[in-house]
């Protein structure tokens, strides 16, 4: 029950194992057809002339969909036809040894029969010069011979690399982006948003301060948190837990000579 208008130990458990209980039938034994169809969250290439990026996420396939997301960024310049996916996956590091993929695909296609969440979105004025960044960032990522489940670096672990160097993204993962926390060799950089400031081991125990973000502890690869716009918790497993927040959607950006 709630007691002075916060929640209670019981109400935060029964919260956990319902949210732990849906992800786990989410999963769909149709996954293959549903992988070909939109979820509805892309704007028509046929009638968005405006350039559009967006970030997704989505529970991960079998056992893992109970720990963590795979997160993707799907980019559509000015008046082209068809959306181009960027998004690293252990499947293409074992078929070719490089887990970059770089293709046109469904942008907001279910993942292994796991309904894709909006994280992130950004169109209109501006957006093109995203796009070009967003394809060298891709292009540039350190790991394309590298893919570890845990704690990294893997799906996650790329998309925070893009949206570090692209901050006008301002992505807020998902608690449940494990591996997004991951830094390499390398202890201290901008969080994942690319706003505010990360100490990370190897992703495996670090804190984190974004204005975007708000505050987080990571341990052992597993998120703690607090949201810095609304009154909610980040936990591991469940993902969020409170009010809902937006997700930076933008009509166009404005891309200033110090972040271009």
């Amino acid at each position: 029950m709630r007691r002075g208008g916060q929640l209670s130990i019981r109400d935060l458990v029964t919260a956990i194992v319902a949210r732990v209980a849906e992800s786990g039938s989410a999963s769909s034994p149709d996954w293959r057809t549903e992988r070909r169809a939109s979820a509805g969250l892309a704007p028509d290439p046929a009638t968005t002339p405006e350039p559009v990026v967006q970030v997704y996420g989505a529970r991960c396939s079998s056992w893992r969909r109970y720990f963590g997301v795979h997160t993707w960024i799907a980019v559509k310049p000015s008046s082209a036809r068809a959306y181009v996916v960027y998004e690293v996956t252990d499947a293409r590091f074992r078929r070719t040894g490089s887990a970059l993929a770089i293709r046109k695909r469904v942008p907001d296609a279910s993942w292994y029969g796991n309904a894709p969440e909006l994280l992130a979105e950004k169109r209109g004025d501006g957006v093109d010069a995203l796009i070009a960044r967003i394809d060298k960032a891709a292009r540039e990522y350190p790991y394309k011979e590298k893919y570890v489940v845990w704690p990294g670096p893997n799906s996650n672990t790329f998309t925070a690399h893009v949206a570090r160097a692209v901050p006008e993204l301002e992505v807020d993962f998902p608690p449940t982006a494990i591996g997004k926390d991951y830094l390499g060799g390398k202890l201290v950089a901008t969080a994942p948003s690319g706003s505010g400031l990360q100490v990370s081991l190897f992703g495996l125990l670090g804190v984190l301060a974004s204005r975007i973000e708000g505050f987080e502890v990571n341990v052992l690869g597993l998120t703690f948190g607090i949201d810095s716009f609304s009154p909610a918790l980040k936990l591991p497993l469940v993902g969020r837990l409170g009010a809902a927040r937006s997700n930076g959607s933008s009509a166009g950006v404005r891309v200033t000579a110090e972040s271009s």
